[in-house]
């Protein structure tokens, strides 16, 4: 069961931080990887000293990252403002929570997932994103916290968003059997690819499709202030 703190909000000198940015002291874990060959063919990456919580979803590997957090469960130190924590990013994504607060996301109209004004075509038919949702009270603070957002951003409402695939390093063998990085696709694999089981993943990936354009003002404007509250 997904534990979250209830709500999450934490501060530092310079304001605001979102619940799945990253924070110094957070590192990687040691790799500790390895190949193994599956009985039934092919081959498999995984932890030397795995256990359930580093495959999550699908029985897809995740990244190890360190935890810093106060006795709230509440994530501390300096952000690392261009980085997501993996296992937060996913755990936001994968259970509609907000990237911020980590309250339910779902607004009265949908669901909220924001891009810059210049990361996404909104002609398109659909759209992948690894930026969880973001709950009403919440859409200003990313537009001011996140360097990307600046201008702008679009917010694309939606009422669902479907798992696509996940973000992250295909790893193989050198000539020596050793585990070595051999991809970082700038594009998120899908669950049923063939490369998912050497796939470390480290971001989550939804398929936003069917949804209207909006700007934060008019949003908020519709969602009126029992919508935000």
């Amino acid at each position: 069961m997904i534990q979250f703190p209830s709500p999450a909000r934490s501060e530092t000198g310079r304001g605001l931080v979102p619940f799945i940015t990253q924070r110094a002291g957070e590192e990687a874990a040691p790799a500790n990887l390895h190949i193994l060959r599956e009985l039934r063919g092919g081959y498999r990456l995984f932890y030397g000293d795995e256990d359930v919580r580093d495959r999550p979803l699908r029985g897809l590997l995740w990244a190890r990252c360190s935890f810093t957090h106060d006795e709230h469960g509440m994530p501390t130190g300096e952000p690392q403002w261009k980085m997501m924590h993996p296992y937060r990013q996913m755990l936001t994504m994968l259970a509609g929570r907000c990237q911020i607060c980590t309250r339910p996301a779902k607004t009265p109209l949908g669901y909220v997932y924001m891009a810059g004004p210049r990361d996404e075509d909104p002609g398109q038919e659909s759209i992948l994103t690894n930026q969880p949702p973001v709950c009403a009270r919440h859409v200003r603070s990313v537009q001011a916290l996140c360097p990307h957002m600046q201008g702008e951003p679009l917010v694309f409402l939606i009422s669902s968003a479907p798992l696509y695939g996940v973000m992250g390093t295909v790893y193989g063998m050198d000539q020596g059997g050793g585990v070595v990085p051999v991809a970082s696709p700038k594009e998120p694999l899908r669950f049923d690819d063939v490369r998912a089981p050497m796939l470390l993943g480290s971001q989550l990936v939804r398929r936003l499709s069917r949804f209207r354009v909006m700007t934060v003002a008019e949003l908020l404007d519709e969602l009126g202030p029992t919508g935000t509250s």
